[in-house]
């Protein structure tokens, strides 16, 4: 699917700055960040920012003496980019599967280079509630190989997500998935 993108998109970097900024729409960067992250020049990462900006797919916010970017939520496209991006890593198959396959799961989030939209290889995800193990190793190694990334999964159950949750969040992460039915799936299992 990344290359589907950039057969749609001819410029290399545009198609990693609308990876880095729509995997995670909450997220922000700024120039210097994606040319060093790229390891491009700034002028190249500027010239595509510009772009983006100008067809309304960005926006920007200037704080202090840089301009952050973000993805332009109002934008007509930004569903359809902000799936096809999830598509191009593979998020759409892995939440798919684990929500149909992995037990009584209460949450599932992304954790590090991923929850700020940086496709670094290395999935880290997170997953709360009563997890079928098995189905865990079966699935994370089908979906990595269909994928072409690593996973590294994190299981937690309810009670240790609660106690770690300050932890966790000092990292980056970014929430993919919580049952409707969390509380109630709780109560019936302290029965």
């Amino acid at each position: 699917m990344t290359s589907l993108l950039s057969s749609l998109i001819t410029s290399k970097t545009r198609v990693r700055i609308l990876m880095r900024l729509f995997l995670n729409p909450d997220g922000q960067a700024y120039l210097r960040e994606l040319a060093e992250e790229f390891a491009i020049s700034p002028s190249q990462v500027k010239d595509e920012l510009d772009q983006l900006s100008q067809a309304g797919l960005l926006v920007s916010a200037k704080q202090g003496r840089q301009v952050n970017f973000r993805a332009n939520r109002a934008h007509p496209l930004f569903p359809e980019l902000h799936s096809m991006v999830q598509k191009a890593l593979g998020m759409d198959r892995i939440l798919e599967s684990i929500v149909q396959r992995l037990g009584r799961l209460e949450r599932a989030f992304l954790l590090d280079d991923y929850a700020v939209g940086r496709d670094s290889g290395i999935i880290d995800l997170g997953l709360v509630g009563e997890i079928d193990h098995a189905n865990l190793a079966d699935l994370t190694a089908k979906t990595e190989r269909y994928i072409g990334r690593k996973i590294r999964t994190l299981v937690l159950s309810g009670e240790d997500f609660e106690r770690l949750q300050p932890v966790l969040e000092r990292r980056p992460m970014l929430n993919l998935w919580e049952s409707p039915h969390k509380d109630v799936m709780r109560n019936v299992g302290d029965d």
